[in-house]
């Protein structure tokens, strides 16, 4: 638990600590901490745990960590997340990111600007959610802890929808203030002491919003977009209050300027929170998506409870249209089942007794009764919303670049803004166009459109890929797919189905039954889909003997014992391994693998190890794998199968696919090098694949996809998983990284061109104060919009079978 009290030196910590095993360990980790200055250390080993007390003064946070490393174990971290609000441009991004930054125990803090959250890294023990909200608050601004709970995110928008709601009063009354004082520039006669009772209110009431954030923010000694409109309107009102008083008569008032810049402001900044919602409408169909009720059968009755009061084993009652409140598998029924918003498939699924549902999904023609499984946010349903909100919570490599530049661009402006004044007053000897000029300037600046532009498009790009059925997990992975040159696919399950069936069975000098009987029992311990279908196979099969023994080989194959004999079960690597020949059954395999089969080979130990048989087996290729590579293809990208079964198997698949290059009889961290090998070549590299000996791959490549049917090891390793285990969605999201790169690249564009260009506009004169504020309005609304563009976008390589 972190410190009570952000301003307390002395620090009291429990640290988690992983990789102890004995109380010599303890002792060791123990030493490693005292030895540092101001540090106390207790270390228990029954709870795997530091408790300590250091001085901030004496040690920082990042030593106790390195402390514990260099000892040769590991401390756990932990992420957090914040809402903010108060932000206003990518220099508020800033200063909330280094007031988090100063707290002990923080290792990583982005804000994202667009959705107003920032994820927080620290180490676990020292991550106090009481000394996040309080950092923040020191810097000018509010937080709330985020708990990752659907309900809570609805909160969080029915929150944003009361914001939009006051601002819209505040346009409305700003306007219907600042409407009458246009009047004299078309002529109309309005008494000074009229243009100074409409412009206060709107200034100091309506306007008070940027004076808050401006005096935060001076306070923290820095700048944002709220200090140049406070201290550019703020001229402008002084200016024409102090010729009102004490000027000449008939001297001309900008009461007009203030107050209609404030309210263009105003009006930008509501239109800039309508848009920022549009982003979140992904979520917001996500989030739709579960009920909030359920039918729970208890004994013969059925009861409506909240979802949040659903365990698993509950049966839940699903009627014709009703979503599905929860995972789970169907107990009694048959139905057909939509989950095209979870997973973008347009098919309607059957669902019978014994199948998985998700919950989300929308129940057909057909009543169900359901067995949940998963609740809470340990439903798919939950992950995939935590997962994109993950990615939009992160910062993509470019916005790095762009905080840099923010955080100098107040100092710039001012500077621009002093010279222009000093120009138009000392060189013109013209006062008023000096005052004028550099109100101009200070309104027309904008660092909102330049911390907008990159979040925005990506929040719209990961929403947009999520109702595909394209989940991105690491926003890097993202903004690299749009570069990529070659993708390397698997065979088995990514190209191919991944049900495999027996086809043929070859013996030599042992029958058909018992060799296949031993296989199976052999293969009695694997999950490989390869041993599955020798097990379907030998189903009928009652002498199978007992399995004593099992030893897997990756990327090779099993070595076992059943009922007494060793028996060997793989490939041609395998048996050179263990010294086999192949022997008479070599030319009648080579026509199998010739025709697409994968070939096992079977040896059994008896007085010496010998050559049994071999086992056939065919993969059916998946209906849009070949659509799918012809996609990759048109998009520029060179196609490349990767696989460990043998050169002859892999040819024939690739020939029907139209994949020209082929990689065969490849082990798992084979796979990995030759993936690194093309990289060494140039090559920007993504690999697809599903299965636990592809996860060293998929880690390798610049960008891994895992097809959603996949194993936990693979998702976790990829950077973009597929919802779907469906080849076609690898083109899709190459498209839509493609289409969100672009947008980032255009946002950022007309951002830093806009500055580049008004900013000497103003400067010279030819802008006013009002078309300044203006255009400072619109700008960022642009950037936004033009992201939301994004929402338009539709999986157009796609061809249907």
């Amino acid at each position: 638990m972190g410190a009570t009290e952000a301003v307390v030196r002395q620090l009291h910590a429990v640290m988690p600590i992983r990789g102890m095993t004995c109380a010599s360990c303890a002792s060791r980790i123990e030493k490693a901490l005292q030895a540092l200055p101001g540090v106390t250390a207790s270390v228990n080993l029954s709870s795997e745990q530091a408790d300590l007390k250091f001085d901030l003064a004496q040690v920082q946070t990042e030593a106790l960590v390195e402390a514990v490393v260099g000892a040769g174990y590991d401390v756990d971290h932990e992420t957090r997340e914040l809402s903010i609000s108060g932000m206003t441009c990518a220099t508020c991004s800033g200063r909330v990111e280094k007031a988090l930054l100063a707290v002990p125990g923080i290792t990583r803090a982005e804000v994202n600007l667009a959705s107003e959250k920032v994820t927080i890294e620290g180490v676990a023990g020292l991550l106090c959610p009481a000394d996040l909200i309080a950092a923040v608050r020191q810097a000018g601004y509010g937080a709330e802890l985020l708990t990752g709970d659907i309900e809570r995110d609805r909160q969080i928008l029915a929150a944003v929808e009361k914001r939009l709601k006051r601002e819209t009063w505040q346009v409305l009354v700003a306007a219907v203030l600042s409407a009458p004082l246009v009047l004299p520039m078309i002529g109309v006669n309005l008494p000074s002491w009229l243009q100074l009772v409409l412009a206060t209110p709107v200034q100091f009431i309506l306007g008070a919003r940027f004076y808050v954030s401006a005096w935060n923010a001076l306070r923290a000694r820095t700048g944002n977009m709220d200090v140049l409109v406070m201290l550019g309107t703020s001229t402008a009102y002084f200016y024409s209050l102090y010729t009102l008083l004490v000027g000449p008569e008939g001297g001309h008032l900008y009461f007009e300027t203030a107050a209609v810049v404030v309210t263009l402001i105003l009006f930008g900044k509501w239109l800039e929170t309508r848009a920022k919602r549009a982003t979140t409408s992904a979520i917001k169909a996500l989030m739709a998506l579960r009920p909030e009720n359920a039918r729970v059968l208890r004994g013969e009755v059925e009861i409506e409870l909240p979802i949040a009061a659903v365990s698993p084993g509950d049966v839940v009652v699903v009627r014709p249209g009703e979503k599905l409140p929860t995972d789970g598998v169907v107990r009694d029924g048959h139905s057909e089942v939509d989950e095209s918003l979870l997973t973008g498939e347009s098919q309607l699924l059957s669902k019978r007794a014994g199948d998985a549902v998700v919950g989300g999904s929308v129940n057909g023609s057909g009543l169900l009764h359901i067995e949940t499984t998963l609740v809470g946010g340990q439903s798919t349903l939950s992950r995939i919303i935590a997962l994109v909100e993950s990615a939009q919570g992160k910062k993509a490599p470019v916005q790095h670049l762009v905080d840099r530049v923010a955080a100098i661009f107040v100092p710039v402006v001012l500077g621009v803004a002093l010279a222009a004044f000093c120009g138009w007053w000392l060189v013109a000897g013209d006062l008023t166009a000096g005052i004028i000029t550099a109100v101009a300037v200070m309104v027309i600046a904008c660092p909102c459109s330049l911390g907008l532009a990159t979040p925005t498009a990506l929040m719209v790009g990961t929403g947009v890929a999520a109702t595909t059925g394209i989940l991105i997990r690491d926003l890097e992975a993202l903004e690299l797919a749009h570069k990529l040159d070659t993708v390397v696919l698997d065979k088995t399950g990514t190209l191919t189905q991944g049900k495999p069936a027996v086809t043929e069975i070859l013996t030599a000098g042992m029958a058909e039954d018992e060799l296949l009987a031993l296989a199976a029992a052999a293969q009695t311990g694997s999950e490989h889909p390869l041993a599955q279908a020798i097990l379907a196979k030998a189903e009928g099969l009652k002498k199978r003997g007992r399995l004593e023994d099992f030893q897997s080989r990756p990327g090779m194959g099993i070595v076992a014992r059943v009922a007494g004999r060793q028996v060997v079960i793989g490939n041609r690597h395998l048996l050179a391994e263990q010294g086999i020949s192949t022997g008479s059954l070599e030319a009648q395999v080579a026509a199998l693998e010739d025709s697409g089969r994968t070939v096992m080979w079977v040896a059994v130990l008896e007085h010496k190890m010998e050559l049994k048989g071999a086992i056939a087996v065919a993969d059916p290729i998946r209906k849009t794998a070949k659509v799918a590579v012809q996609n990759l293809q048109r998009l520029g990208i060179e196609t490349i199968m990767l696989t460990g079964d043998h050169e002859r198997t892999a040819a024939a698949v690739a020939a029907e696919l139209g994949i020209k290059r082929v990689i065969a009889s490849m082990l798992p961290g084979q796979k990995a090098e030759e993936v690194r090998r093309l990289q060494s070549e140039g090559c920007v590299v993504g690999m697809v694949g599903d299965g636990v000996n592809d996860a060293p791959a998929l880690a390798a490549a610049d960008v891994g996809f895992a097809m959603g049917s996949g194993s936990d090891v693979a998702m976790q390793t990829a950077g973009i998983t597929l919802m779907r285990s469906d080849p076609l969605l690898v083109g899709d999201a190459i498209a839509v990284s493609r289409a969100t790169h672009n947008k980032i690249r255009q946002g950022l564009f007309w951002a830093f061109s806009y500055n580049v260009i008004g900013m000497p506009l103003a400067a010279f004169g030819l802008l006013s104060p009002m078309i300044s504020g203006s255009a400072m309005a619109l700008s960022s609304v642009s950037v936004v919009s033009n992201a939301l563009l994004l929402r338009r976008w539709r999986p157009t390589m796609k061809e249907r079978i």
